[in-house]
């Protein structure tokens, strides 16, 4: 799963980077964050058309990571909606509106997964032999030339019941990030990975006139091998209370450089 990322560019550089036409939240701005942890408040690049317009217009929009169906009672179900399996997105209810019709973009600048590493002892003779400990390293994977790493990603509105219509709070937008089969080096570390939407696909997967769900899927192409690089990171990234770019700066690993 994709549980936590890192997401510290400016605004101004990912209207730029993601040809941004027009900035959905021009009035708001999210600061850098290098633990970005589910319920928080994300960027998201997605395609709709205005009212009366004749053509999608690509935005960035801040909305809530952890994807709340239309039909939800309440919001909570969103901690539980944090990523969507590549294999089921199509047919499962909470996902399979949100994949026809609204898929977005998740810019990051990496993600964490968390790999267990033998406990002390466990190589020599006695109970631990054989075992590994409860204790998981950290691991910061990032494309490797340092560019955005754009997750593919749903999005969904949610009509707070309990509001007026003319609350501003109304409509809550929230999004999921997509995940696939980790392959290669990474799969060392944890088995699932954000599914990657390459520049030359980023129209096509936007686009909301695209509504055939096969022909979406095979937009989803797993990264490259050597396209992602990971380095292990100090353990404080754990703590969601803690944050700050020290959190992505490799450090070294038992088992090594750790670097691959």
């Amino acid at each position: 799963m994709c549980g936590r990322y890192a997401s510290a560019r400016k605004k101004h550089d990912l209207l730029e980077e993601f040809q941004v036409e027009l900035d959905g939240d021009p009035d708001k701005e999210l600061g850098p964050d290098y633990n970005v942890a589910p319920t928080k408040n994300v960027y998201a690049v997605l395609s709709r058309v205005p009212k009366e317009a004749e053509r999608a217009v690509r935005q960035l929009r801040i909305v809530k990571w952890g994807l709340v169906p239309a039909w939800a009672k309440d919001p909570s179900i969103g901690s539980r909606m944090i990523n969507a399996r590549i294999e089921t997105v199509a047919e499962k209810p909470a996902y399979r509106q949100a994949f026809a019709k609204r898929r977005c973009l998740l810019p990051a600048d990496g993600y964490f997964e968390w790999m267990p590493v033998a406990a002390e002892g466990s190589g020599k003779q006695g109970k631990n032999s054989g075992k590994q400990g409860k204790k998981k390293q950290p691991y910061f994977i990032h494309p490797a030339d340092g560019g955005v790493l754009a997750m593919a990603g749903l999005y969904e509105f949610w009509k707070d019941p309990s509001r007026a219509d003319d609350d501003p709070l109304k409509w809550l937008v929230t999004c999921t990030v997509i995940t696939t089969d980790a392959e290669d080096d990474l799969g060392r570390i944890h088995d699932r990975m954000p599914m990657m939407i390459e520049r030359e696909r980023w129209a096509e997967w936007l686009d909301p006139k695209l509504t055939d769900t096969e022909e979406a899927s095979e937009l989803l192409v797993p990264a490259d091998p050597g396209r992602l690089t990971a380095v292990p990171v100090s353990t404080d990234v754990n703590n969601v209370r803690n944050n700050g770019p020290e959190l992505i700066k490799p450090i070294a690993s038992e088992e090594g450089s750790g670097l691959f």
